[in-house]
C-alpha cells in the first residue's frame, strides 16, 4: 500500500507573476511601447534585474516617487537605490536604458546638419538633461557644414546655479575649429524660462565668440515640460 499523501496539483503550479510576465512581454510585442503604461514599461525592464519576483509593486513605487517613466530613468543610482528593493543590478538595467536613449538620440543629430534637424536637436538634448538633478551647462560644437564636431558639459552647478566662463567656452571653440555653437543648459525646477542671468551670459559669450569669427546659433534652456530658445524669443 502506497504512503504517497495525494497531491493538491498546486505543488508544481508556476508562480503567478510568470503569466503575469509572459501576457506583459506579449502585449508589448504585439502594441509596442505604446500599449503599455509607465509602471507596466518599468517592469519589463525590471524583469531583467529581479527574475523571481512580482515587480508590479515596485514599479508603481518608482513612479510614484520620481513621477514617470523618463525621471525614473533618469533619477541618480544613489536615489533609486533608496527604494526599498532596487539593488545594483535593477539601477544597471534602469541606466542601460537611458544610455541608450541618449545614444539613440545623439545618433540622429551627428553627422548631419544641425540646422537642417533642429526638432532632433532639442529631442536629443531633452533626453539628455531635462531631468537632471543639478544644472549642466553644455556646447554643441558644429564645423562650417553645421555638422556635428563634438557635444560636451562645460559645467555641472547646484539645484539653480552653473558658473559659466565665456572665455573658456570661446578656449575650447578654437581648440575644436569649431565655427559656431549651441549653447545648452537645463532647468530642474522645470521652468524653461530664462533667467536675467542667463540672457546676461549668454549675450556675454556672444560678444567674445563674434571676433573670432565663431557664431551662437542659439541658448537652449531645456526644462521638464518643454525647452526655451533665446533666439527664439528674440534675446540673440
Amino acid at each position: 500500500m502506497s504512503t504517497e499523501e495525494p497531491r493538491s496539483g498546486f505543488e508544481d503550479a508556476a508562480p503567478h507573476y510568470l503569466g503575469h510576465r509572459d501576457r506583459l512581454r506579449s502585449r508589448f510585442r504585439e502594441g509596442g511601447a505604446d500599449a503599455l503604461p509607465d509602471y507596466e514599461l518599468l517592469e519589463l525592464i525590471l524583469f531583467r534585474a529581479i527574475p523571481r519576483q512580482d515587480v508590479k509593486g515596485l514599479a508603481k513605487t518608482l513612479i510614484r516617487r520620481f513621477g514617470s517613466f523618463a525621471e525614473v530613468v533618469a533619477a541618480p543610482p544613489v536615489l533609486l537605490m533608496e527604494t526599498k528593493g532596487i539593488k545594483e543590478a535593477a539601477v544597471t538595467e534602469i541606466k542601460l536604458v537611458e544610455a541608450a536613449a541618449r545614444r539613440f538620440a545623439k545618433g540622429e543629430i551627428a553627422q548631419k546638419p544641425v540646422l537642417g534637424s533642429w526638432a532632433k536637436v532639442v529631442d536629443y538634448c531633452r533626453t539628455a538633461m531635462a531631468f537632471a538633478d543639478r544644472e549642466q551647462f553644455r556646447i554643441l560644437f558644429l564645423d562650417n557644414r553645421n555638422a556635428l564636431i563634438a557635444d560636451e558639459v562645460q559645467q555641472t552647478g547646484t539645484v539653480d546655479h552653473t558658473p559659466v566662463y565665456p572665455r573658456e567656452v570661446v578656449r575650447r571653440a578654437l581648440e575644436l575649429s569649431a565655427t559656431a555653437i549651441i549653447l545648452v543648459h537645463n532647468h530642474p525646477s522645470g521652468d524653461p524660462e530664462p533667467s536675467r542671468a542667463d540672457i546676461l551670459m549668454t549675450q556675454k559669450i556672444v560678444e567674445a565668440a563674434k571676433p573670432l569669427g565663431i557664431n551662437v546659433h542659439d541658448h537652449l534652456i531645456i526644462g521638464r515640460a518643454g525647452h526655451a530658445s533665446l533666439k527664439g524669443l528674440g534675446l540673440i
